[in-house]
């Protein structure tokens, strides 16, 4: 594995990755900000895939690290960087030329923010949301080396005393290849909030149950025009309502002594909406 102590040439940010066999991604994702960034930085844990080797061969530094939450593996990478500024990206993602300009353009001048917000085009089965809500995406993804995700297991985010500005150009991200990674990362997601909102005493009623599915469905589909995105709309729309069903349902679990379920070593980025 990559040392982590020297920088090369680039644009003085710190890219950092948090990965778990994401060996079909990950060469592709570092190549699109080694070219222009100082440093790649690459936690993964227990990978089992080529991920480590793919990662290392396009010029990253890798290192391992037990997972908890991915707020945590973000945390543990920005400790270990050498640059003032942060770019969050995930292993499914991929940082455009537009906002490689951009984010060096700020880091060079004297930014008047500590963190900014970056667009990102969500893709779904080959084929690009622009409705749904999933257009309005727009996670914390730059910013200077002293903030620091939260921790909890679900809906990480960049803690910030202020509010974060605004990038104009995206990342691609490549949300789901198949239904089956879908659903495998709704059983983890919807294990996670249930227990994350039962130790904060949020209960769930059988009206939450029975309404909110459908409530869901008629937001993404409807109000937010998911129709407009054709037949992926539709599922997308139908595998949300499906979504807040286990959670609420799982919540409801842990009220009647279902029991509880650790988190899984998985990392993986912000949930699209």
């Amino acid at each position: 594995m990559g040392g982590l102590t020297e920088a090369r040439g680039g644009a003085p940010v710190s890219v950092v990755i948090a990965a778990r066999n994401a060996g079909e991604h990950i060469a592709s994702c570092v190549a699109s900000v080694a070219g222009w960034a100082a440093e790649v930085i690459v936690v993964e844990n227990d990978s089992t895939d080529d991920t480590v080797l793919l990662a290392s061969a396009e010029g990253a530094k890798v290192f391992s690290h037990p997972f908890h939450t991915i707020g945590q593996q973000r945390n543990v990478a920005i400790e270990r960087s050498l640059h003032d500024w942060i770019l969050v990206v995930d292993a499914d993602e991929r940082c455009t030329p537009a906002l490689a300009a951009e984010v060096t353009a700020i880091v060079a001048g004297e930014a008047a923010h500590d963190a900014w917000r970056v667009p990102r085009r969500n893709f779904f089965l080959g084929r690009e949301i622009r409705h749904g809500g999933w257009e309005r995406d727009r996670p914390v993804r730059l910013f200077r080396r002293h903030l620091r995700y939260d921790e909890r297991p679900v809906h990480e985010h960049v803690v910030t005393a202020a509010p974060p500005a605004a990038l104009d150009a995206p990342l691609l991200h490549y949300t789901y290849d198949s239904l089956d990674q879908y659903f495998a990362k709704l059983d983890r997601y919807s294990r996670w909030w249930a227990e994350q909102n039962h130790a904060k005493g949020r209960r769930a009623s059988p009206f939450a149950i029975l309404l909110r599915p459908p409530a869901r469905f008629f937001t993404m589909y409807v109000v937010r025009l998911g129709f407009l995105d054709g037949a992926h709309g539709l599922v997308l729309a139908v595998l949300a309502a499906v979504s807040v069903a286990a959670k609420y349902a799982r919540l409801w679990g842990l009220e009647v002594g279902g029991g509880r379920s650790g988190p899984t070593d998985s990392a993986g980025g912000e949930s699209v909406p």
